[in-house]
Order: structure tokens, then C-alpha cells, then sequence
């Protein structure tokens, strides 16, 4: 028996496809770019598999990453080579869980449709869990397009994909959907807090008592902030007697509740909302309730309450409100 024997998998014993899968391309996409652009292993043992050196698979981590940006594979290439070029010495050490062994991401792609080339890097990197990238996309993506662009055209799509994979594949991407989640109610909130605090009467946002979603409040947050209009955000699993005396304290002009699932869409509290009244005898005041979230679907919506189809719809109709 060799002395290496029973040791556990290094990384140079890593495969073409499972080096691909960790990384969040296709294997036969990493075929073409070792045929046309030299990205591949250095060493070839003839009748074995290919040996991925440290430096080769942060040569292609880098490709992933270009790309993943736009950069044309040619150019990506190029730099991905030049980056990763050895030294006098050895080459970079492998950053993050690409370093030893495979990574806990997962082995496929997120399956993201036809999408902005930002989505398509954001999955890539979620799978990854390469948190300084997911970081960057979001970043560019909400001073670029705006926080409800971003959340329409790369967020959402891409928390869609991961809760589909997860369905499908069981706890094998809970951690892939937890990171992304995490850094895109990062992201929104940073747009949120970074507006100038407007003045006046604040709707009031929150999500039912038993709704544990928060992502789409988090994006309305951030485009009332971008609209200059100002908000109260309570987040999700709001108590209903906290709800009402949130109501009763801060008298806003309008109330948005949040709800995922139909089982979370409490149709009564709702209308414990709308009743709750504040202000003196003779001129007391009652906010209008918007209804949000596909939990509101059919019957479950109180009379008179508002029922946003999206989020523009919702920032529309509150900043009519609040006018």
C-alpha cells in the first residue's frame, strides 16, 4: 500500500466536472476555455485524470469571476492567466473554501431563464458562497440601476432559483440560499439608510405575525428611501397587538402588510388595522391598509383594503397616499 493511501481527496484529485460544478459553470465549459484559451490544468499524467494545481484552479475561480461580470472569456482569460502568473516563489494561496477539497456550495448551477448578465454572476457566485462577490454584484446592481430595478431584474430572480433548487435538492443549498439572502437584505438595506430622513407622517410597513419573509419590505424600504418618502419598518413576524399599538402610536397615513403565504394572511387582523383609530374626538383618523404579497391571493383581502400587484404599484400608490 502506497504511503498515500486512505488519505482524504486534495484538491489536484478533483475532476474536471467537479471542479466545473463547484464553480458554478459546466464542465464542457471549462473544456472549451482549456481548448482555446490555455485555461486548464498544467500537468497532464498521460491515463490519469487531469491534476488541478492550487494556481490552476485559481486561475479558473478568476475566469468565473470575469466573466461573471461581462468581460469577454478572451480578455477574462487574459488577465485570469496574468493575475495568477507564479512569482519567484510559489503561487497565491487559494482563497476561501477553493483552497482544499470541495466546496460546500454544491455541485450545479442555479438555473436563473434569461435574466441580466448581473443575475447570472450573482447565482454563480451564491453556489460559490463567494461572499465578497455576491457583496460587489449587489453593490453595482443597486447604484446602478436603482433598488427596485435591482431587486426586479437580479435579486428576485436569483432568490427564485435558489428556493427552487432547494426544494428540489433538499438541505443540499440551504446554506447557498441563507448567504444570498443575507447579503441581498444587506444590500437594500444600505440603500434604504443612506437617503436623506425625510419629514412627515411615515406609512408603516411589517410583515404579518406569523410571516417570516422579509426580503420584498427590505426592497420597499429601499425604494421609498429612493423616493424620498418617509417609512417605519417594523419587519416581519410583527405581533398582532404590537401591530395595533404601532398603528395607534404613530398614526400612519397608510399601513402595508406583508404577507408570503395564504396561511400568514390574516384577513380579520387586517381589518383590526384598518379600524384602529387615533387622534381627537370629532376628527379621528383611520390609514388605508395595503394588502402586498402573494398571501393575499383571492378572497383573503378585507373590503376596501388596497392590493398592490407590485412593487412599483406599491411605491405608487403610497406616495399618492402620502402627498
Amino acid at each position: 500500500m502506497s504511503a498515500s493511501a486512505g488519505r482524504p481527496p486534495t484538491q489536484a484529485s478533483l475532476t474536471t466536472g467537479a471542479l466545473a460544478r463547484m464553480l458554478g459553470v459546466s464542465p464542457t465549459t471549462v473544456r472549451s476555455w482549456e481548448r482555446r484559451y490555455g485555461i486548464g490544468p498544467a500537468r497532464r499524467d498521460p491515463g490519469r485524470h487531469r491534476q488541478w494545481s492550487p494556481r490552476d484552479v485559481a486561475v479558473l475561480a478568476e475566469m468565473c469571476r470575469l466573466t461573471a461580470r461581462g468581460v469577454t472569456p478572451a480578455e477574462a482569460a487574459r488577465l485570469a492567466l496574468a493575475a495568477e502568473a507564479p512569482g519567484p516563489s510559489e503561487a497565491r494561496e487559494v482563497p476561501g473554501s477553493l483552497a482544499g477539497g470541495p466546496a460546500r456550495g454544491g455541485g450545479n448551477t442555479l438555473p436563473v431563464g434569461t435574466v441580466r448578465p448581473e443575475c447570472r454572476g450573482l447565482a454563480r457566485a451564491a453556489v460559490r458562497l463567494d461572499a465578497p462577490e455576491l457583496a460587489r454584484i449587489l453593490r453595482h446592481s443597486v447604484d446602478t440601476l436603482g433598488p427596485v430595478a435591482a431587486w426586479t431584474e437580479v435579486m428576485m430572480p436569483a432568490l427564485r432559483a435558489a428556493g427552487r433548487k432547494w426544494a428540489a435538492e433538499g438541505e443540499r443549498y440551504v446554506e447557498v440560499e441563507h448567504l444570498l439572502s443575507w447579503h441581498v437584505a444587506a444590500a437594500l438595506r444600505r440603500a434604504a439608510d443612506r437617503a436623506e430622513p425625510p419629514q412627515g407622517p411615515a406609512v408603516l410597513l411589517a410583515g404579518m405575525p406569523a410571516e417570516l419573509h422579509a426580503l420584498p419590505l427590505e426592497a420597499l424600504a429601499a425604494g421609498l428611501a429612493e423616493r424620498g418618502l418617509p417609512f417605519r419598518m417594523f419587519g416581519p413576524a410583527l405581533p398582532a397587538e404590537a401591530l395595533l399599538e404601532a398603528v395607534r402610536r404613530t398614526g400612519p397615513p397608510a399601513v402595508l402588510l406583508w404577507s408570503q403565504v395564504a396561511r400568514t394572511a390574516d384577513r380579520a387582523l387586517a381589518r383590526r388595522v384598518a379600524e384602529t383609530a387615533w387622534g381627537p374626538h370629532g376628527a379621528r383618523t383611520r390609514p388605508v391598509v395595503l394588502t402586498a404579497g402573494p398571501g393575499w391571493t383571492g378572497p383573503r383581502r378585507p373590503p376596501g383594503a388596497l392590493r398592490p400587484r407590485d412593487l412599483p404599484t406599491a411605491l405608487d400608490q403610497l406616495e399618492h397616499l402620502l402627498r
